[in-house]
């Protein structure tokens, strides 16, 4: 029985080194897998269409070249936008500096009036243009090392999408085994039916918004829209992060009950989007405890830098689905489970009992 006991500990200690071992590995060359991860992502997204496509005839060649047209399309478009953008902010500065002065006077008065003091020289740093054109900078820079890594990705997409045609018949050929065959169609499922699923919501979540922003005046509101749609992907925080932006910039730009509104606005679309509606579409759900979304999110985003942001939930399903393969690893897949697959697992107790 102890020389039972020692082995499982010995199993456990070889598999947790392994596994700091190989995040180590991905922590030093994330550079490098970070693109490919990201082709992978849009690869996940874009094969149903491409799929749909060649079921009506249109030859795989033809299918890929729609898509990474589209891809192009959608890249242009939002550089395009970003870049007018940047450069309608500039042309406003001095309107958005004449209100932040304003709002400034009246803090300071504000605060005199209830006998507080607030020192000017931070004040006026804080109400400071300038430092809001280097966050945009920040945000700016972020995303062109993403696009820097442009060529790489599009290359991978395209090498990836030739490869699917025929990588089911490689995995029938090495991996004979059904029960293996099983997990890995689970695998391929789940993370399409995610995806889809979510790019499907966080479009309309970004078409709302970005329409609901626009008919109200809101500067750039399209680009809000498209913000609000990428930061979709990214669970629990990312909603909020959309929501920042145009929220501090309509308080700017109209004052503070139209911020307020836009706060209001931007609640109820996420929480009817994302609490109500996405759940139903989603069917039995991701499988995963919300704190290990929540860790998922915080530890990918360390090994990966933002892009493991997005790819947090993928990444993590596949662990667990393999974890959930191996019986000596199953109980780690539990672990990260909603405790769905664990009263599956009593009730077949009671039933044997």
């Amino acid at each position: 029985m102890k020389t039972i006991n020692k082995q499982k500990t010995s199993s456990v200690l070889w598999i947790l080194a392994s596994l700091v071992i190989v995040l180590a590995g991905i922590k030093v060359a994330s550079n490098i897998i970070v693109p490919f991860l990201m082709a992978l992502f849009i690869v996940i997204i874009f094969k149903p269409f491409a799929n749909a496509l060649q079921k009506k005839g249109v030859p795989g060649w033809l299918s890929l070249a729609v898509i990474l047209l589209f891809i192009l399309v959608f890249i242009g478009l939002l550089v395009t936008m970003i870049t007018v953008s940047v450069q309608n902010f500039s042309d406003r500065i001095p309107f958005y500096n004449e209100k932040l002065i304003i709002y400034r006077d009246q803090l300071i008065m504000l605060s005199q009036k209830f006998g507080m003091h607030i020192d000017q020289q931070q004040l006026n740093n804080f109400f400071d243009p300038a430092k809001i054109m280097g966050f945009v900078g920040i945000a700016l820079k972020s995303f062109s090392d993403i696009l820097s890594n442009g060529l790489l990705i599009l290359l991978t997409i395209v090498f990836i999408f030739i490869e699917s045609n025929i990588f089911n018949a490689k995995l029938k050929f090495i991996a004979r085994d059904e029960k293996k065959l099983k997990y890995i169609h689970e695998i391929n499922e789940q993370l399409n039916h995610y995806m889809l699923i979510k790019s499907i919501t966080s479009a309309s979540t970004g078409i709302i918004l970005g329409g609901a922003l626009a008919i109200a005046g809101i500067d750039y509101a399209l680009l809000w829209g498209v913000v609000a749609f990428m930061l979709n992907y990214i669970p629990s925080i990312g909603s909020l992060i959309a929501a920042i932006p145009p929220i501090i910039l309509t308080l700017v730009q109209f004052g503070l009950p139209e911020s307020i509104a836009v706060t209001l606005l931007y609640v109820a679309i996420n929480f009817l989007i994302g609490s109500v509606i996405e759940p139903r579409v989603m069917g039995r759900g991701l499988g995963l405890s919300v704190l290990i979304v929540f860790l998922s999110l915080i530890f990918w985003g360390w090994i990966l830098g933002p892009v493991g942001m997005f790819l947090s939930i993928p990444i993590t399903l596949v662990i667990k689905i393999i974890l959930h393969s191996q019986p000596e690893t199953r109980w780690i897949s539990i672990i990260l489970g909603n405790g769905i697959e664990l009263r599956s697992i009593k009730r077949q107790q009671l039933s044997n009992s």
